[in-house]
């Protein structure tokens, strides 16, 4: 499984982190882990040169619309940190977190060269009326302050064959999301036919998110 983003389609209208906060039932209001809007003011050279490749004409001035998450590593820096065992690289591609093992270290988000590990440092705020009862352990049950956070590309919905609630509630098909063992797929297509990028990938953990353009 894997991700591909065109921030060129990115309107910016953040349905994908609103998407993401209803399926999860487990974060606090002020933590975002479905992306991250860049900001020349808080941003690598590394990744504002990545921003001007994918639009044209964006200047030092401004910011744009490139979300930044959980990358899904085939070799992930988070996971060989943790000293309970807390991620694992599953064979389907995901990174997957158990809650019930982190003691709030914190050491993944130090680690990892995304920044894109939140912490929850109030208790979430999840109306009754407003769980999501379709939860998975490793994926959107419930949890508390105190915990770290990250994308688990929805493995609740994923291994049903659903798109993440990221990419399901993009309106301009800005996320498209899939098996990169099928030939067939649109994510396959992509890799093989458009302008990819990835991020940092000299430091060799190989991300499973790309970024495109059309």
């Amino acid at each position: 499984a894997a991700m591909l983003y065109n921030s060129a389609l990115c309107v910016g209208c953040k349905e994908c982190q609103v998407a993401c906060k209803d399926r999860l039932n487990s974060l606090s209001p002020d933590v975002d882990i479905s992306g991250y809007d860049v900001d020349p003011d808080n941003l690598s050279a590394y990744t504002w040169t990545l921003v001007k490749l994918h639009k044209d004409e964006v200047d030092d001035s401004q910011s744009a619309f490139v979300k930044v998450q959980c990358m899904h590593c085939v070799d992930p820096v988070c996971a060989s940190v943790c000293p309970v065992g807390a991620l694992e690289k599953t064979e389907a591609g995901p990174v997957v977190y158990d809650a019930e093992k982190c003691f709030g270290c914190r050491y993944c988000m130090a680690a990892c060269p995304y920044q894109a590990r939140r912490f929850n440092w109030h208790e979430p705020e999840v109306p009754a009326n407003e769980v999501n009862l379709k939860q998975h352990y490793l994926g959107n049950r419930k949890r508390t302050k105190g915990v770290t956070e990250k994308c688990t590309f929805c493995i609740q919905r994923s291994r049903e064959g659903l798109n993440p609630a990221c990419a399901e509630a993009c309106p301009t098909g800005a996320r498209v999301f899939g098996n990169l063992l099928d030939p067939k797929s649109e994510i396959r297509y992509i890799l093989a036919n458009k302008k990819i990028y990835r991020l940092k990938e000299d430091l060799g953990t190989e991300p499973k998110f790309w970024y495109f353009s059309d």
